[in-house]
């Protein structure tokens, strides 16, 4: 039986096939380095190799499949260079993001909505936490920064954070698998709601910082536990 609902086009298809394969990639049901055939993913997709040969070009894009000689397709490595590039990009979009939103909150409907919205994740993410689902959480945290984002009402970096972070996330969701999440990281969105709604920049900034810059400290514990899953 097929994944997608009948009548969709080849174009929609091939969306729905590449957020379907860029989620299981992220959370390692495709492991780094395991080799990927198009016809097989066509095969359990119950769909034409058309959709999903798009799909695989994105991904390609992205950096989450590799195409070796003879057009052999595997899962890429994860490359701590890579993540840690990412992270930059990551940081200096976001703070930039962040900055422009702490000026701009106000009460006007725009910003109660969101704060709404925001309150929700937010009890969410305890929840989760609580609950050690490191999967909802990691949804729930990237909820959080786009629901803050949206607010600059630039789609272009909307866009451009999806397609970068694809490839940080899943060094993010292996280091969520090994934490003991607690209710410190969801203190820390807390306390940077606190501060978009103060409008104090500074804090903003000093506080994502740190929120953000945590990852790289993990690198070479994940690197020693999943030595098959990393690259240079």
């Amino acid at each position: 039986m097929s994944l997608f609902a009948s009548g969709s086009t080849s174009q929609n298809l091939g969306e729905q096939a590449y957020k379907t394969l860029r989620e299981s990639i992220i959370t390692l049901q495709f492991e780094p380095g395991q080799t990927i055939y198009e016809s097989e993913i066509a095969s359990a997709f119950n769909i034409s190799r058309t959709p999903i040969r798009d799909a695989f070009q994105l991904l390609i894009a992205e950096g989450l499949i590799d195409v070796l000689p003879q057009r052999t397709k595997k899962i890429a490595y994860i490359s701590e260079a890579k993540v840690k590039e990412s992270g930059f990009i990551r940081l200096s979009l976001e703070s930039s993001a962040f900055r422009l939103v702490a000026r701009n909150w106000d009460d006007t409907e725009k910003y109660m909505i969101a704060e709404k919205e925001i309150k929700r994740i937010l009890q969410a993410q305890s929840d989760a936490a609580e609950q050690q689902d490191y999967y909802q959480f990691l949804q729930l945290d990237e909820s959080f920064h786009r629901s803050i984002l949206q607010l600059t009402g630039n789609e272009t970096l909307l866009g451009v954070v999806y397609h970068m972070r694809g490839y940080l996330n899943r060094f993010r969701y292996l280091a969520m698998k090994e934490l003991v999440m607690t209710k410190n990281l969801v203190d820390e969105h807390c306390e940077l709601f606190k501060g978009l709604k103060r409008q104090d920049e500074k804090e903003v900034i000093q506080l994502l910082e740190h929120h953000l810059c945590k990852f790289e400290s993990e690198i070479p514990r994940l690197r020693k536990t999943y030595k098959d899953y990393f690259t240079e």
